[in-house]
């Protein structure tokens, strides 16, 4: 590596990305050309493939705190993409984080990807960040801890909380094949729910966005302008690929046919406004599902 390149990747800001799957991976190329950019990964076998994206991989684990020590000193802005802990109504795992960052006081600036189950079912209602959450499951209700934990946090410690609340993130590795592939049911259109999306490009590019012109202590919907229900998503799916459309059910045939947590996701209904992101500028590389599906 050029002696120049080296120096130059010296005198860059840091920052820190928890968590670093496949929309994490998707920043990579875009931040390591104006940052030095650490990755907290509990895998080593990762290790390669985030030194060859240019980054820094450290390891750690949220589960352990003892391992997560040497983060206080890292960097001045960090990105939580790592999910809650897989049990209870706590966020345990991003309580660890801020208490491990909190002993440096580097962090500045702080952007955390959230979820839009947070605000459980609105029976289709459209709903914006001013709506109150409403969490219907454990999983959403680790989210809102998390939220409420990182929002206090930033404003005892003066550090600018972005929170990002996202819906079904879809890609071109990332749409239900396996399930269209199985026949597996979805609803009737009179008792479908509505579903939100965003292509992992697009969150990928937002959460970065974020990092220079969100608010402190700001929330935003991450969704795209596709308002469909959850069966014509699947349709349009279908076609694309030449699978068959998957059978039309009621709820209660469904319910003996799929998994209770399949059902929990296929039970709560949201039209997600995402007017908020004009005031960031924030602009979509597909603006709707169909959007994306039409150029592939």
């Amino acid at each position: 590596m050029p002696s120049h390149f080296t120096q130059h990747r010296f005198h860059l800001p840091r920052i820190l990305i928890v968590g670093c799957g496949d929309v994490g991976q998707r920043m990579l190329p875009i931040l390591v050309k104006s940052f030095k950019v650490y990755v907290l990964t509990s895998q080593t076998e990762k290790f390669e493939l985030f030194r060859q994206a240019g980054a820094i991989p450290i390891l750690g684990n949220l589960d352990d705190r003892l391992t997560l020590q040497r983060l206080s000193q890292i960097a001045s802005t960090v990105i939580h993409l790592a999910p809650p802990n897989p049990s209870g109504v706590e966020d345990v795992r991003t309580k660890a984080l801020i208490q491990a960052l909190s002993k440096g006081g580097r962090v500045k600036r702080f952007v955390y990807i959230s979820t839009t189950g947070v605000y459980g079912d609105c029976a289709g209602r459209q709903i914006s960040e001013v709506t109150h959450v409403k969490p219907q499951n454990v999983r959403a209700i680790r989210r809102v801890d998390a939220e409420k934990k990182l929002r206090a946090w930033g404003s005892q410690q003066g550090v600018s909380v972005i929170i990002l609340r996202v819906p079904g993130i879809y890609a071109g590795n990332r749409l239900p094949i396996e399930r269209l592939q199985k026949g597996t049911a979805a609803l009737v259109a009179q008792e479908d729910v509505y579903t939100n999306h965003i292509h992992a490009d697009d969150l990928a590019r937002l959460t970065i966005l974020c990092i220079y012109r969100g608010g402190s202590q700001r929330i935003f919907n991450a969704c795209d302008h596709t308002e469909l229900k959850m069966a014509d998503y699947f349709d349009l799916v279908a076609d694309k690929m030449q699978l068959p459309r998957p059978p039309r059910v009621d709820k209660e045939t469904l319910k003996t046919l799929v998994s209770p947590q399949l059902l929990s996701f296929m039970q709560e209904s949201r039209r997600i406004s995402n007017d908020r992101l004009r005031e960031i500028g924030f602009k979509f590389l597909y603006p709707t599902v169909k959007d994306y599906l039409d150029r592939t």
